[in-house]
């Protein structure tokens, strides 16, 4: 059984300079990766979502449906004239709203509306799915044991940092 790495593979050989096995592994996890993002963004486009409103919305869902722009902004690495930006579009397509705090009228939460929060799940469902399709290529005990190799790599790669 071949794959594009293979052939990958076949047309760098003897021209550059790399370890085989570890351009096979990385290079094969790259193209998991694109394949991975196709189905996100195949998903948020069958359901009429943009990238951005998805991260923002999977954001407060993973809240508890509320939370301060500051906090948004925070786990979306995002300034805060970014996140206002962000959240007047939501707004303005009734997937949030802004609402004072009823402990400190000075501040303002945001909250996901019903329409945001079914659209998320709507969004979810299809990408998991998809996901559980590509995944369950593997048998439950190959599943559990790439799972198991891929956060010894991830381990790896963030104590790098």
């Amino acid at each position: 059984m071949e794959d594009s790495v293979d052939r990958h593979l076949a047309r760098w050989r003897g021209k550059a300079p790399f370890d085989e096995r570890v351009e096979a592994i990385v290079t094969r996890l790259q193209v998991l990766a694109k394949h991975i993002t196709h189905t996100k963004e195949a998903a948020l486009s069958e359901v009429g979502m943009q990238d951005f409103e998805f991260e923002t919305l999977h954001r407060l869902v993973a809240r508890g449906g509320t939370a301060t722009p500051s906090e948004l902004a925070a786990d979306l690495l995002l300034s805060p004239a970014g996140m206002t930006g962000r959240l007047d579009t939501l707004e303005r397509s009734g997937l949030v709203r802004r609402v004072r705090s009823t402990e400190d009228r000075r501040r303002v939460d945001v909250e996901i509306t019903t329409k945001g929060h079914d659209l998320w799940m709507e969004a979810m469902t299809i990408r998991a799915e998809v996901e559980a399709s590509m995944i369950n290529a593997l048998s439950p005990e190959d599943q559990a044991l790439l799972d198991g190799l891929l956060k010894q790599l991830l381990v790896s790669a963030e104590n790098l940092r």
